[in-house]
Formats: C-alpha cells, structure tokens, sequence
C-alpha cells in the first residue's frame, strides 16, 4: 500500500476483534484507509516432514480466513473505508514493527493467542507499544464506546506539547470534551514530610501557581480548537491512578512516551504501562508519525 494507512493487528481473538472495529471507526473519521494485518510464525512440527507444503498451505488458509474475517468486521462499523489486508510469515511483533514505520497508526488489541489468559497485557502488544516509530493504541476495557470526554495526561516532559496536539485533534474529530490530568507533589518541609503524606498535605498557594502555569500550557490549544470544551484536573495522586480512574467515564486516554536519543519508542514510563494494564478504555500512545519512504 502506497498511501498512508491506520494498521491494526488481528488474530481473530476477541480483543483482536474489538481492535479491528475500533481501527475502522477510526479510519472512517479521519478519512483514512485501514489495512488489516495478520502476522503469524509457521512453526508446526509436523510441517517439518512435509515435502508436500500441505502444512504450509493450510496455515496460509487459516491466516486468510481471520483476515477476511476482520474485513467483514471492519465492513460492519465503516463500510464506506478503503481496507486492504495481509498476512505476513514471521514472529508477530518483529513484523509489526517492520511496517509500522508505514503507518499513520497502529492499533492493537490487548492481548493475543499466546500467554496466559490472566495476562492483562499481551507481550506483543506490550513490545509493539514500546518500539513501534508510530503512535499506538491498545485497544481494552470498554473498547466499543464511543461517548464521554477523552483524557490526557500532562507531564514536564519534553513530550506533553505532542501528546497536547494529539489530545485535543481526537476530541475536534470526536466531537468530545477534553480531561487535562496533572500530577505534581508540592514542596513541603522535611519535618512535614516525614509524617504526613505529600499527597495530604493542603497547599492552596502552590496549587494556584501550578495551576496557572497548566492553564499557560493548555492556552495555546484551547484558542487552536475553541470547539473543545476543556477540564483541566490538578492533582497530588499519582497520574497513573488518577487516568486509571478517569478512564472508566472515559472514551479513550492520550498519553506520550519518554523517549530518548535518535532511538524512538524504546520506554514508557510507568504511568503509560499502568494504563496499558489497568484502564476501562482505549490507551493512545501519542508520537509523531514519522514519514518514512516507501
């Protein structure tokens, strides 16, 4: 595919499923194509004996058979999009991350076939997160819903202006009201801190000036889409907890990746990983969509 395309990932589990409904409505917004991928690695022991290609050929059917599945699937939410789809011999998150350099997004479903079913975080979509150049969504917890605000965590990192820009474009393209969460610790004396926790501590004064200094860094995109209503949520909790919770009024969290040298995607902090594991709606891993030639 030459065109710039949504890329989700399927295996015809049922968070695979979700993933590839929540990639075509996605797609349908934002006007895009969708191509539907299955990766999977041909590592049958019979297969090994069979000069035939018999074993070959039937993995080859079974892979068609959940991508066309998934493009039936795609049909039902956006049957306007253009969808293409592919299956690719190879372990599934090397795959991935050989064409997400190609994608405008990756989508993928929280967990897969292998693993444990108690995983609340397939490791493919875990290493997908965590290296792909793209930015990523891992679709969980009420992945079919469609209303309430979007959330998105601000931090001090040189990321926030990212993840602000993608934030606020998926709530114009939604329609939704936009939940800024800030997390900060206020100083206090080391005598206080020692016997009450920081996060009970009352510190009106230094709350107003972070305050502040959050509504300064929210201005600039508030006069860029004055459609968006926008609640800004100062906290002392841990940022993790505090979008966890939110995430259950929520129709997706947008947060941003601590990456660091020429090497993108290659951590996510714990606030990101936490989500990935424990939020009640769609996580977005907002990064720049890197124009690699095709």
């Amino acid at each position: 595919m030459t065109t710039r395309a949504i890329i989700v990932a399927t295996d015809g589990t049922a968070p695979a499923r979700a993933a590839v409904r929540w990639a075509a409505r996605e797609a349908d917004r934002r006007g895009l194509a969708l191509r539907i991928v299955y990766a999977y690695d041909w590592e049958w022991r019979e297969g090994r004996f069979d000069y035939s290609n018999q074993y070959v050929d039937v993995a080859r059917q079974l892979a068609e058979a959940v991508t066309v599945s998934g493009l039936d699937q795609a049909r039902e939410v956006a049957p306007g999009i253009r969808i293409e789809r592919d299956t690719l011999l190879g372990h599934a998150a090397s795959q991935l991350l050989t064409i997400a350099g190609n994608a405008e997004l990756m989508v993928l479903g929280n967990r897969g076939r292998g693993g444990f079913a108690s995983l609340l975080l397939g490791s493919v979509s875990q290493r997908v997160a965590t290296h792909a150049p793209c930015p990523v969504v891992v679709v969980r917890g009420r992945e079919e819903v469609t209303d309430g605000p979007v959330a998105v965590g601000v931090d001090d990192s040189p990321a926030a202006e990212q993840v602000l820009a993608t934030a606020f474009e998926v709530a114009a393209t939604r329609g939704a009201a936009l939940a800024v969460v800030h997390s900060y610790l206020p100083a206090v004396p080391l005598w206080l801190s020692s016997s009450v926790p920081a996060v009970e501590i009352s510190t009106p004064e230094e709350d107003a000036a972070e305050r502040e200094r959050l509504e300064q860094i929210v201005a600039p995109w508030r006069a860029k889409f004055p459609d968006v209503p926008v609640e800004t949520i100062l906290t002392h909790e841990s940022a993790a907890g505090v979008l966890v919770g939110v995430s259950h009024g929520a129709q997706l969290v947008v947060v941003g990746t601590h990456d660091h040298g020429a090497v993108a995607g290659t951590f996510l902090g714990s606030t990101v990983m936490q989500l990935l594991h424990h939020a009640n709606c769609p996580v977005f891993i907002a990064r720049p969509v890197e124009r690699r030639a095709t």
